[in-house]
C-alpha cells in the first residue's frame, strides 16, 4: 500500500462504514455468519486478528460470536475510528504483509484488502505461521482469478482451502424478506460461484 493510499483512508476514516455500505450493521454480520460457517470450527473463546480492520466495523458481530478480537490496519486514522467505535478492544497500526501477532491466533481474516502485498505469497505465508486454525479473506474473482487465488494458497503452505459465494449487496440495502433468498443462492456450489464472478464476492477460508 502506498502512502498516498494510506493518506486517502486517513482522510475517510471517519464515518467510512456508513458512507462506503448501504447498511453495514447488515453486511458486518453476514460476512461474519460466512467468517464463522466457512471450513473449520472456531470455538466462543478463540483469538481472532482482522488484518486491514479498517474503522473496526467487523469487531461487533465477532465479538458476539465469543472471538476474542484484535484489529490491524497501516492507516493510523483508519485506528483511531475503530478505537472509537470499538473503545474497549485492542487496535494496531501496521501493514499486513509486515504484522505478527503477540501469540499465535486461532483465526485471522483479511476483508476487502488481501490484493494490497506486494508478495501475496509471502504475505498468505506469513499468516499460516501464525493463524492455528484457518485464514478467512474475500475477493472479486473477475479481478482475481480464484484458480490464482488457489495456486498461491498452495504455494505459500496451506494444504486445504474453501470457496464460498456471497450476494449481499454491499452498496444497496434489500428488503428484508429477501435476505433468505440471497443467502440460498450462496449454497447452489459450482454455479453460485460461476455466478459470483459477475455478480459478487467470494470468500475463501484456507487452513493445514
Amino acid at each position: 500500500m502506498t502512502d498516498d493510499v494510506l493518506a486517502k483512508f486517513d482522510r475517510i476514516a471517519a464515518g467510512y462504514s456508513e458512507h462506503d455500505y448501504a447498511d453495514p450493521e447488515r453486511y458486518a454480520q453476514r460476512r461474519a455468519d460466512v467468517i464463522l460457517a466457512l471450513g473449520p470450527a472456531v470455538e466462543p473463546g478463540a483469538t481472532v486478528v482482522d488484518l486491514g480492520c479498517g474503522d473496526g466495523i467487523m469487531a461487533a458481530p465477532l465479538v458476539r460470536y465469543g472471538l476474542r478480537y484484535r484489529g490491524v490496519d497501516a492507516s493510523s486514522g483508519m485506528v483511531e475510528a475503530a478505537r472509537l467505535r470499538n473503545p474497549r478492544l485492542p487496535f494496531d497500526v501496521a501493514r499486513s504483509e509486515e504484522y505478527l501477532p503477540p501469540e499465535p491466533v486461532d483465526l485471522t481474516i483479511c476483508l476487502r484488502s488481501f490484493y494490497y502485498p506486494d508478495d501475496r505469497v509471502a504475505f498468505f505465508r506469513r499468516v499460516r505461521s501464525y493463524t492455528r486454525t484457518k485464514f478467512v479473506f474475500d475477493f472479486r474473482p473477475r479481478v482475481h482469478p480464484a484458480s490464482s487465488v488457489a495456486a498461491d494458497l498452495r504455494a505459500a503452505g496451506f494444504t486445504r482451502h474453501a470457496f464460498r459465494a456471497f450476494f449481499l449487496p454491499q452498496l444497496s440495502r434489500l428488503p428484508a424478506p429477501t435476505h433468505p433468498a440471497v443467502e440460498a443462492l450462496e449454497h447452489l456450489g459450482p454455479l453460485s460461484l460461476l455466478a459470483a464472478r459477475r455478480f459478487g464476492r467470494i470468500f475463501c477460508a484456507a487452513w493445514d
